[in-house]
């Protein structure tokens, strides 16, 4: 499983990561999580606002910060 996480590094861009990063230990699984901060690499996948979360090239989110609980619904269906 590949999650991105869409941004240009801002807090709130940060705290998706760590929620990511939570949400994939709490659920015991195996994924690589990766930073996507280029402009045209967003653009690319649609997003206009971030944060915005990528699951397996699937935007699930963006605009708003998700929380563990939210990513990990995500990350199970």
């Amino acid at each position: 499983m590949v999650i991105k996480i869409l941004g240009s590094g801002c807090a709130k861009c940060k705290q998706l990561e760590a929620n990511a990063q939570q949400a994939v230990k709490e659920l015991g699984i195996e994924a690589k999580i990766e930073k996507v901060t280029e402009v045209q690499d967003i653009v690319e996948y649609g997003v206009m606002r971030t944060p915005a979360l990528v699951v397996n090239e699937q935007v699930k989110a963006m605009g708003r910060v998700l929380s563990a609980e939210d990513i990990k619904k995500y990350l199970q269906s």
